[in-house]
């Protein structure tokens, strides 16, 4: 191990030092050292999540996300209290700046997410009835999706229906529409862009468990239903102390492929308790390029993204005290371990 550690530590000092200090080794366009051209060879879109004000004020932050990810997904532009704050009004400039970069980029864009229970504007909690509802839920989809037509490759149309327990989620949806509400927002999507590829998208779902098996059924229940479904988003937000066991993730997605349906990962960071040790770090590292080697080796696997990848602008440490360095770059992008093993993973011979 300690072997193993000097190696990925010398590699990831290597990197650093090939990509940010003789920047003309690695031109942007398609170095083979780079996450997406690895990706691409073996089948995987690489992806990550993007934060609009890291986007718009930081160059650095720009250079990286062009030259190591081939899809981006908004982090926030594209939920529903940014994109539908008022009943008659939508704001599309945040998320039109986002989608111009991918463009400008030649990057794929993931819109995330058209019906979640959170951030969700006072307005929409108000629906009189259960028609007022499904008005309202169908010109959201519909006026979104078509905004976006031929611009975003994959929707996360329903985010986060199954709570922990394994039943449908207490949401307004649930309780203003009723469960048919998932069903519906697969087929307004589909018919607002039908070669939009459409997804569940979830997290504490990606081993085996009750709320899998709740994920699986629901799926299930959809496909044979005939409903525009095409894929399931796991999210992969992960401790040292919360990781599923590998072989489960592998029967996940088969099981699921065996549907007919994709599998992404769609949100992947390994949060360590902070000040991180170096035994953490490798942990971290092996987290990472297990699950990618997962992702890899799944016939229905085709997409990998983290939630973010640089740790200067994490949400890790906001939403979890004392925790933290969850990404693949450090706060002055120098690429970790973790980035090092990821390599590892999609160029055994690296």
């Amino acid at each position: 191990m300690r072997c193993l550690l000097k190696r990925q530590t010398l590699l990831a000092v290597l990197l650093g030092l090939a990509l940010f200090l003789l920047p003309s080794l690695y031109p942007t366009d398609a170095s083979i050292m780079t996450l997406s051209a690895l990706a691409a060879l073996n089948g995987i879109r690489m992806g990550t999540a993007v934060s609009f004000p890291a986007l718009q004020q930081d160059e650095r932050y720009r250079d990286v996300l062009a030259r190591e990810f081939r899809q981006l997904t908004p982090e926030n532009e594209m939920k529903f209290s940014r994109l539908h704050p008022e009943p008659e009004r939508y704001d599309f400039d945040k998320a039109d700046t986002l989608v111009n970069f991918a463009d400008t980029h030649g990057i794929m864009v993931r819109g995330h997410t058209l019906v979640w229970h959170s951030q969700i504007p006072d307005w929409v909690k108000a629906a009189r009835s259960r028609d007022a509802a499904i008005a309202l839920l169908r010109n959201h989809i519909q006026t979104v999706v078509g905004h976006y037509r031929g611009q975003v490759m994959a929707w996360d149309v329903v985010n986060e229906a199954i709570a922990d327990s394994g039943r449908l989620r207490d949401t307004v949806w649930l309780r203003q529409i009723g469960p048919d509400y998932i069903g519906m927002a697969f087929r307004w999507a589909h018919a607002a862009d039908p070669n939009a590829r459409l997804f569940y998208n979830d997290y504490g779902g990606e081993g085996l468990g009750r709320k899998s098996e709740a994920i699986y059924r629901l799926v299930s229940s959809l496909v044979e239903k005939d409903i525009p479904i095409d894929g399931v988003g796991l999210q992969m937000h992960l401790s040292l102390q919360n990781a599923p066991d590998a072989s489960d993730v592998a029967t996940n997605l088969q099981r699921l492929g065996e549907l007919g349906l994709e599998t992404h990962i769609t949100e992947m960071d390994v949060r360590l308790a902070l000040p991180a040790s170096e035994q953490d770090r490798l942990a971290q590292a092996d987290l990472f390029r297990t699950m990618l080697s997962t992702c890899i080796a799944a016939d229905s696997c085709s997409n990998f993204t983290t939630w973010g990848f640089t740790d200067r602008y994490s949400w890790i440490p906001h939403r979890y005290k004392d925790f933290g360095a969850a990404l693949l770059f450090d706060r002055d992008y120098q690429p970790k371990m973790a980035y090092a093993a990821m390599l590892e993973a999609l160029d055994p011979e690296t």
